[in-house]
């Protein structure tokens, strides 16, 4: 009897404390009240649409957030406004700028993973001018050498990683071309002028290059598995607000679990990519999604090879591997999961 009353209780015990664990995770993603402001720059590409979902399906508004996005054209615009304190969070390619602000003591982190490259199909493409694949003028990486390749952002950028990862396969560097910085919504001009021989282009533009038959696609499937962009904030934002960032990549975790499958052409979810890309409904259907992590995991080693190609490549300020724990706050992607796991 004594045993089985020593059961029961300690039954009771779970529950009471299970209750409590709820009432208090309840209570951690309660809206803030008043509603909280987020300022966020974003390049408007593919890569980013976690966001466009949780701002376009009441996400951010589910858990008490203001969020005012403002388009800029790289990373490295949006970086400057990180620094002097005007936006809060960013989404933006991982930038050598980053790597070096970083070595330096930038009060940024990383909070959240943009889309990851798909193992296989990337929408990231080496494209090449059609009228120079026709002639067998350019038919390999190795036909790159000395040859204009436009990256969106510059020296340093995350097109320049990818660009950097796709000459390794035609045994070139960055140094062997001639690179051109040209912003990602003009890349489907450059292509029709034919002002690039090549460039690196994502979703939508890819598929709008491509569409208009004015490329082919040289390499493609750069990095799989690979993030090569992230959800970024300011110290100031994580040390004063911390219960922000929590819901802001809390809304997040939860747009990324709305675009699982069948469910990534979802109407509403194809309404908030095409509200804010440049894309249309037909290249976003025609075109191959990238990983969009329900667990929004951020992949380390991802990262750590990012460093190391701008690092060797003499585009950082410094030569020795960076420290990543100075780079990366785990704790709102665990925050999420824990609170979606309830």
């Amino acid at each position: 009897m004594m045993n089985r009353l020593k059961t029961l209780m300690q039954g009771c015990a779970l529950v009471i404390a299970g209750l409590t664990a709820s009432t208090a995770q309840a209570q951690d993603t309660a809206p803030l009240d008043p509603p909280q402001d987020v300022k966020v720059a974003y390049v408007p590409i593919m890569k980013f649409a976690t966001m466009y979902v949780a701002e376009q399906r009441g996400l951010f508004d589910k858990y008490g957030l203001n969020v005012d996005l403002e388009r800029v054209k790289s990373g490295t615009e949006a970086i400057a406004f990180l620094t002097q304190g005007s936006v809060d969070v960013g989404g933006i390619a991982i930038v050598t700028s980053l790597w070096s602000g970083w070595n330096r003591g930038l009060d940024i982190r990383i909070i959240a993973p943009g889309a990851l490259e798909p193992m296989e199909n990337s929408p990231t493409k080496l494209l090449v001018r059609k009228a120079l694949a026709d002639d067998g003028t350019i038919t390999s990486v190795s036909d790159l050498s000395g040859r204009r390749v436009a990256v969106a952002g510059g020296p340093g950028s995350g097109g320049e990683y990818l660009l950097a990862k796709a000459l390794e396969r035609g045994d070139l560097s960055i140094r062997d071309i001639e690179p051109m910085n040209i912003a990602n919504p003009d890349m489907p001009l450059a292509f029709e002028n034919g002002g690039v021989d090549a460039a690196i282009a994502g979703s939508p533009f890819a598929d709008q290059i491509l569409e208009a038959g004015n490329a082919t696609v040289l390499e493609t499937d750069l990095t799989p598995g690979l993030m090569t962009v992230a959800f970024v904030a300011s110290g100031k934002l994580l040390n004063e607000r911390p219960e922000v960032a929590e819901r802001f990549v809390l809304a997040l975790t939860e747009a990324a679990a709305l675009m699982q499958g069948n469910d990534y052409l979802a109407p509403e979810n194809l309404e908030a990519y095409m509200t804010y890309t440049n894309s249309t409904e037909d290249a976003l259907r025609s075109g191959s999604p990238v990983i969009y992590d329900p667990e929004m995991k951020i992949p380390v080693d991802g990262l750590a090879d990012i460093e190391r190609t701008h690092r060797e490549n003499g585009r950082t300020e410094y030569t020795d591997p960076l420290d990543l724990s100075n780079v990366i706050d785990e704790r709102f992607t665990e925050f999420a999961r824990a609170a979606l796991s309830q």
